[in-house]
């Protein structure tokens, strides 16, 4: 989606500073590819460690407070995104029922690009799951962090 954003980016410039033409629907489609690849790629991040932590208590913190606090971490995040996929799930679907269009000329039906928030919110919900259970196993170190890591 990004890759696709960028080349849509460079065709707008093109048509829109050599050209002299008007961009109409380039920058709405833009908006939506990038919005989409953040939320569908977030699970992604997630997988990877991708994503920003601090991690200076659960480094001075002793192995046990260490998992408690990931734990804790994580459940917590699980019930934000849980909370999000719902409220999102909703506005998509009142998109889709009450027949939505963006405000633009090129119009288009917003439930496509707001169905990028549930299903990405949806797949990261079970990125999530995934990780807590690992982390319950003693599959993953907590915060990414072996035994013996204060520093």
């Amino acid at each position: 989606m990004v890759f696709v954003g960028v080349i849509v980016v460079c065709h707008m410039v093109f048509v829109r500073y050599v050209l002299g033409d008007s961009t109409i629907w380039q920058t709405e489609l833009v908006t939506y590819l990038l919005i989409g690849a953040v939320f569908v790629g977030s699970p992604y991040g997630l997988l990877t460690n991708g994503h920003v932590f601090v991690d200076l208590v659960p480094r001075l913190a002793g192995a046990r407070i260490r998992q408690g606090l990931a734990i804790l971490a994580s459940a917590i995040v699980l019930i934000f995104v849980a909370v999000m996929f719902w409220l999102s799930a909703e506005l998509w679907w009142e998109a889709y029922a009450s027949g939505w269009r963006s405000e633009t000329v090129w119009a288009v039906p917003l439930w496509m690009p707001y169905a990028a928030m549930p299903i990405g919110l949806g797949l990261l919900g079970l990125q999530g799951l995934a990780d807590l259970a690992a982390l319950i196993r003693g599959d993953k170190a907590p915060f990414g962090l072996e035994e013996g890591a204060a520093s």
